[in-house]
């Protein structure tokens, strides 16, 4: 993607190891295109993780590879070197990337960070942390059943966060502007609001008014705007997992403030029915011992099946993971 040719365009930063790529990731990546109005996600497996000394199990030239088969034919789907290994051998830092990649977009274009729910869980501890939502909002996927109870102790020291409800004249403000071009806003709460054509899916958006729970920190009835989309399911279809013919994604957002005053828009992705983990599929290889002599039906069972096609193929030539 040529982010100097971007300008007015909407670019989430989705970095991570991609150790391997997996359904999981192309699941949240969709989500977060859909509710957020995305122009494009930018995936960028990182050179060397901080919070991962130990290093990866593939090689950042495997990894990268592994990403461009995996999101290759994916509308607004692009692979990023923001993240690659520094020639100092310096670890990747999130907040000095999103700072490089600010630079680079015109005005008035909006990046955003995103990242699923293991990366959050640790997101205290990131260099810098309490900087990076104002840089670049949030954007974070959370699974079924996951409570958001503990959001005040899974941010950085200092930022406090609030519901941000969207109706009224709020709702036109962020779904006109801040969910970008060609959404038609209506006030009406049992009005759906149409995005204009070139997706390749029929998609409303219905403004639902939810009763929030004033005592304690539970935000789970927070308002929040829901997009509905027939026949969506963001992982795509699994062979072994059957697509639901109607997927729900909601978005929820939350306002930000840090000591000094400011302001950053935060949302979460929550109830993704998308529960896969890479350390897993690695574990699936290297169980299978003779993977190499097996056929490609005993391969997609169950965690393999997991992986984009090209991906797993790519492993298996490359004998990786084992």
């Amino acid at each position: 993607m040529d982010l100097q040719s971007s300008s007015g365009s909407r670019v989430a930063f989705f970095g991570g190891t991609f150790d391997p790529p997996h359904l999981g990731h192309l699941g949240v990546a969709r989500a977060a295109r859909v509710a957020l109005g995305l122009d494009s996600v930018l995936f960028a497996p990182v050179g060397t993780q901080p919070l991962k000394p130990q290093g990866t199990v593939a090689g950042f030239e495997d990894r990268l590879a592994m990403t461009r088969l995996a999101i290759a034919g994916e509308p607004g789907f692009s692979l990023s070197l923001a993240d690659a290994p520094r020639p100092s051998g310096e670890p990747n830092y999130t907040l000095e990337t999103l700072f490089a990649l600010r630079a680079q977009l015109p005005p008035p274009s909006a990046l955003f960070c995103l990242m699923g729910a293991d990366s959050f869980a640790a997101f205290r501890r990131w260099h810098r942390a309490a900087e990076i939502p104002f840089v670049a909002p949030l954007i974070v996927a959370f699974r079924p059943g996951e409570s958001l109870d503990n959001l005040g102790s899974t941010l950085p020291e200092g930022l406090t966060f609030q519901p941000a409800p969207i109706t009224g004249d709020l709702a036109g403000k962020i779904l006109g502007t801040e969910l970008g071009r060609g959404v038609a806003v209506c006030e009406n709460t049992s009005s759906a609001l149409h995005e204009a054509s070139g997706h390749d899916f029929t998609a409303c958006v219905k403004m639902q008014r939810l009763e929030h729970e004033a005592s304690g920190r539970d935000f789970s009835r927070a308002e929040s705007a829901t997009k509905i989309m027939s026949g969506f399911s963001p992982c795509g279809q699994l062979s072994d997992i059957p697509a639901p013919s109607d997927a729900t994604i909601a978005l929820r957002r939350y306002i930000l403030r840090n000591p000094a005053g400011e302001l950053a828009p935060f949302y979460l992705l929550p109830g993704l029915h998308i529960d896969i983990s890479a350390s897993q599929i690695r574990d699936q290889f290297r169980n299978q011992i003779h993977y190499q002599s097996l056929s490609s039906a005993a391969l997609q069972k169950p965690d393999l099946a997991l992986l984009p096609p090209p991906v797993l193929e790519y492993i298996r030539a490359r004998n990786l993971y084992r």
